[in-house]
């Protein structure tokens, strides 16, 4: 069975979402085919931040922006190495089409708090969406079904469609069944990311790190797989941003999950928005915070130890990448971070805490007790701790007691740290965790032109094929908050219009 449509997209996450309004609001008739049983991907599960520069939110607080400041600050926050492999001349593509993009999700209803400072941006851009990023999808998905498009979920695309050269259609499983669907003006890759994939991640960056999961179970990589097997050249494949330890999500939906992302209630937040108290903003970011951001590195350099269930050290803690390679071979990949009475005090206060999104909010000690019970217990002594976790005692006794004689300076210590240490003891005790090592995303993408155009090995585009998101970075960098939700919109947004416009000249064809 085959179905004829203007444009096909792989992929039901915001890139994928974009690409398909925009082409059907430029008149395309547009199928969506995303494989799970819900629209959503990556950016379904995210927070929901959005950077960009010279929006209506800067010059509304007298905030002077521009599009070349903003690409010097984006090259900021990789390590130099990592910013050498970015393709400058797209990026700034890209950061010139933000403020644009922002408007146009505004025009589907959608409202935004901020700009938001976060370091090294010299000036505040990051603008975050109410409630959360599950708002882009549904406002999206919602518009998309109003302008005529079509989507079809539990739907694998297996394989693209060549004739001549040229991409014209996909092969895909859909309910069990194999279907094809042919497209005029082009096929769009929006499949997301491949920081799940153990396969991608060691063929690109080695074996040593296939144990380590992405944030997403979902993101294994499958348009980029696509866009291989057609002559695709992809670039940067063997960089990601991780892996880094992580707690682990709440078994149960949180309030700020709960809101509503659409209808009249999440209109009314967004309007009421502006005339909230900035405690209660900042209140709201730390519930988020605890969920999803990262322990800091300062934690082992200031002498937390990191132990498994089984109550044993298993690495030097200040060592990265090692660590969480150690981490993704112990017992279930979990972990935990002890914490003693002395890092307990220090870790309660600025200018040491726990996570951060920078400027914005910080959680220390007692915002993980008192928002996250689920990975963070207190108790007098860590035998009582280790029974709260189902830790042996004994055997973590003897850890303490094997860290502790290095920390006296009687003996090296047996992973490999160096330096000065100080004994864990005291009265109050804190064990974070469960934790995992984790990829959060992937950097890796095809070579695409700023048509979005896939472009082979020589250089050339491939016809008929575009990539957007994490399918089609191109070659760019985007470290920090807030690029790959706005890169994945953006180039999404973008790539529809490419493809409207290509249905209005051949329209206009005699």
């Amino acid at each position: 069975m085959t179905a004829a449509y203007d444009v096909v997209v792989v992929g039901g996450g915001g890139s994928g979402l974009a690409a398909a309004l925009s082409a059907a609001e430029g008149g395309c008739r547009v199928l969506v085919l995303e494989k799970h049983a819900q629209l959503g991907g990556t950016t379904g599960i995210a927070v929901g931040s959005f950077t960009a520069n010279r929006t209506r939110f800067q010059q509304r607080d007298g905030i002077v922006d521009s599009v070349d400041d903003h690409a010097v600050d984006a090259g900021r926050f990789a390590s130099p190495e990592i910013e050498a492999r970015n393709n400058a001349e797209l990026r700034r593509f890209f950061l010139a089409q933000g403020s644009d993009t922002l408007e146009w999700l505004m025009g589907l209803g959608l409202r935004f708090h901020g700009p938001s400072p976060e370091p090294p941006n010299r000036v505040p851009r990051m603008h975050n969406v109410v409630p959360n990023a599950k708002a882009y999808v549904a406002a999206m998905q919602a518009r998309l079904l109003r302008a005529g498009g079509d989507i079809l979920c539990d739907a694998r695309v297996e394989q693209l469609l060549l004739d001549r050269g040229r991409v014209v259609g996909v092969s895909a499983t859909v309910a069990g069944q194999r279907r094809d669907f042919r497209a005029s003006r082009g096929i769009v890759l929006a499949a997301g990311d491949y920081a799940n994939s153990s396969e991608l991640i060691g063929r690109h960056k080695g074996d040593a790190y296939t144990g380590i999961e992405g944030i997403n179970p979902r993101a294994t990589g499958d348009g980029h797989e696509l866009a291989r097997r057609v002559g695709a050249k992809l670039v940067n494949m063997d960089v990601t941003y991780g892996p880094e330890i992580r707690f682990i999500s709440p078994a149960h939906k949180s309030f700020v999950q709960l809101l509503p992302t659409s209808g009249p209630i999440a209109r009314l937040m967004g309007w009421l928005l502006p005339v909230v108290p900035r405690a209660i903003i900042h209140a709201f970011i730390k519930r988020l915070l605890v969920t999803w951001q990262h322990p800091e590195n300062s934690l082992f350099d200031n002498g937390a130890i990191l132990v498994n269930r089984n109550g044993e050290r298993f690495c030097n803690e200040q060592s990265w990448p090692d660590r969480e390679i150690a981490v993704s071979r112990q017992p279930d990949k979990i972990c935990y971070i002890l914490l003693d009475e002395r890092l307990c005090s220090l870790y309660g206060r600025w200018p040491h805490f726990v996570s951060t999104a920078p400027q914005i909010a910080y959680a220390y000690v007692n915002d993980y007790l008192r928002l996250r019970p689920d990975v963070a217990v207190e108790a007098t002594g860590p035998e009582a701790l280790a029974g709260m976790r189902g830790i042996p005692s004994q055997t973590l006794h003897e850890t303490l007691a094997a860290f502790n004689a290095y920390a006296a300076g009687q003996s090296p210590d047996a992973w490999g740290r160096t330096g000065d240490a100080q004994p864990l003891q005291g009265r109050r005790w804190v064990l974070l965790g469960p934790a995992k090592a984790w990829f959060t995303t992937t950097e890796g993408g095809a070579m695409i032109n700023e048509r979005m155009e896939v472009l082979g090995e020589d250089g050339q585009p491939i016809p008929g094929l575009y990539a957007v998101g994490q399918n089609g970075l191109g070659g760019q960098i985007l470290w920090g908050h807030g690029l790959h939700i706005a890169w994945a919109i953006t180039s999404g947004r973008l790539v529809g219009r490419v493809l409207a416009e290509k249905q209005s000249i051949d329209r206009g064809k005699p």
